[in-house]
């Protein structure tokens, strides 16, 4: 018996989404890789189908963060985050929005956290689509934050972390007003807990460029505010 793969499964999970008159793309770091031409190591769909309505079309489910709008697809033995398009409200704790809204497919890629993981893939159309310059960053290899750098930040600090995983595991740099406020509010990564502070150094540390990850933890001023024992 012929062997279905994760994206042959994820297309049609999308195909059923469709056939169901919903808008559905593959989105976020998949879309990255497959851009890169590299296999992803999972995908994640974006759609206007409301919560409730992905748990009607599929019977595999459950809910990983309904009040955001997501929900984990079961098929084939493949896990699926679909989530709805949306824009967030305001962040007050570093970590989540207090609310969120239903919206389109361009004010959900302008939420996110890099231009790099902005990007949707329509699976019907084997194109790319890209409101925020992903596309060009990745070709110059630079990691951006998608807006203003000091908001994004704001709204997630472990955003700060992610670009320096993502700068050394891709061997990319940091685009300028990108660093220059994570720069400013590195102090600030304390704020959000411990264990996610320590899943995301794990990353970077396990990477084969990790030197490259802790020199960039140490010159942003990253590594101090997490590792403050290590200072002479």
């Amino acid at each position: 018996m012929p062997t279905v793969t994760m994206e042959e499964t994820a297309r049609a999970v999308a195909s059923k989404l469709r056939d169901n008159n919903h808008v559905a793309y593959f989105a976020g770091g998949c879309v990255r890789d497959m851009v890169r031409r590299l296999p992803p190591q999972d995908i994640d769909i974006a759609t206007d189908a409301h919560p409730e309505e992905v748990q009607k079309i599929f019977p595999r489910t459950y809910a990983v963060g309904a009040h955001f709008g997501v929900i984990v697809v079961l098929e084939n033995g493949f896990q699926f985050e679909i989530a709805t398009f949306r824009s967030d409200d305001a962040y007050v704790d570093g970590r989540r929005p207090t609310a969120v809204h239903y919206s389109s497919p361009e004010e959900d890629a302008r939420r996110r956290d890099f231009t790099i993981n902005g990007m949707f893939f329509d699976p019907t159309k084997n194109e790319v689509i890209d409101f925020v310059g992903g596309q060009t960053d990745l070709k110059a290899k630079l990691i951006r934050a998608i807006g203003d750098p000091a908001q994004r930040f704001a709204e997630d600090r472990l955003r700060m972390l992610r670009a320096v995983r993502f700068a050394s595991v891709l061997e990319f740099e940091i685009e300028e007003q990108t660093w220059n406020a994570l720069v400013q509010i590195a102090s600030t990564i304390t704020e959000i807990s411990a264990e996610r502070i320590r899943d995301e150094l794990v990353r970077i540390f396990l990477s084969r460029h990790r030197v490259r990850g802790w020199d960039l933890l140490d010159r942003s001023g990253l590594l101090r505010a997490v590792l403050p024992e290590i200072e002479p």
